[in-house]
């Protein structure tokens, strides 16, 4: 890779652990970009963080017009994601925080970048719409919902904690409606009532009536609604240096999740690097809002509520589309793929 850029992380994608960027038929020449993820792309890291990679690719001409196929790439050693470029455009489409943030990267952390990734960060505009304010919405609800739900487990009495679990399980089930066969409403309904656990003093009930459904999205379903359970469960079994640590990491993620939302939505500017706000995120990261029981001071809740109150203005205001113009996004794409079918890259 010719076009590796010179800074201080590219050597890692020449150590053995990342051969798999030349040996696998699905990347080698087909990548277009490489860049830092997580804390180090937010400039939130410090002496623990992990290097983690994601990158896009093209798909191969057999992909396109063959039996091929090709979404993701996923390494989980080295913690490496890349997309395939038609899977990656159905999810900037969405303005899906994970990997919107991949085009608004500091300079120095594209590891790689060849004419395609240069063309696709300057297309990055084309993916900015109101879908942000739902899609980074739907994200910081799911931080927060982690950030209480952990909170519920250490410090709230056995009744609170189950009312998290229940909400944690009711927001699951309107995801299922998506990715499940679809069942009628009241075919499987919880409810939380008096308990048949002694132990508690109420507990979460479900009632179910499904006919001819399909056994595997069963078993995923109550999977899932198990794994939500077990996880509460585990109440004393944990290291509270360790959970500290993720509880502040939750909060510190929540805020920054309301940060990008509101550039791309006031600016039309994708910033993952937070280097106004770096001394901030920080601070929360390193705990300056939380108190010794764990919880979090109301410091914290006020900034919070400042920045839902910035996001709900932004939202109000904001000049983008209600969605990407996708005749515009085609044409890109289209002049991509037409040049991997015609043996353009190389």
């Amino acid at each position: 890779m010719a076009n590796i850029l010179e800074n201080n992380f590219s050597d890692i994608l020449k150590t053995d652990a990342y051969a798999f960027l030349q040996s696998n038929e699905h990347l080698g020449k087909h990548v277009i970009l490489l860049g830092l993820a997580g804390s180090y792309s937010y400039g939130t890291n410090n002496e623990s963080s992990d290097i983690d990679v994601r990158g896009v690719a093209l798909n191969r001409k057999s992909d396109l017009i063959g039996m091929t196929s090709f979404e993701q790439y996923v390494d989980i050693e080295t913690d490496t994601t890349i997309y395939g470029l038609n899977k990656l455009i159905t999810l900037l489409l969405n303005c899906n925080p994970n990997t919107i943030e991949l085009l608004g990267l500091n300079s120095e952390h594209y590891l790689y970048l060849n004419n395609f990734g240069k063309e696709l960060i300057s297309n990055a505009k084309l993916f900015l719409s109101k879908r942000a304010i739902q899609s980074f919405g739907g994200y910081a609800d799911a931080q927060l919902r982690r950030l209480q739900n952990a909170l519920a487990r250490d410090s709230y009495p056995q009744s609170e904690r189950e009312q998290h679990i229940f909400n944690s399980v009711k927001n699951a089930m309107y995801d299922f409606q998506k990715r499940y066969q679809h069942f009628e409403n009241g075919a499987i309904h919880i409810y939380i009532d008096k308990a048949a656990c002694s132990d508690f003093e109420t507990e979460i009930f479900i009632d179910t009536n499904l006919t001819h459904y399909p056994l595997r999205d069963y078993q995923n379903i109550w999977n899932e609604m198990h794994n939500i359970v077990r996880d509460y469960d585990k109440i004393g079994k944990r290291n509270r240096k360790k959970d500290s640590n993720h509880l502040n990491k939750h909060a510190m993620h929540l805020i920054r999740l309301f940060m990008m939302a509101i550039d791309i939505l006031e600016k039309g500017e994708i910033i993952t690097y937070r280097s106004k706000e770096h001394l901030l995120l920080l601070e929360i990261r390193n705990g300056a809002y939380q108190k010794s029981d764990g919880t979090f001071r109301e410091e914290f809740y006020e900034l919070l509520n400042e920045y839902e109150n910035k996001l709900d203005y932004a939202a109000a205001h904001t000049t983008l589309p209600d969605n990407p113009d996708m005749e515009a996004v085609q044409a890109y794409l289209m002049s991509v793929n037409e040049k991997v079918v015609h043996d353009e890259i190389s």
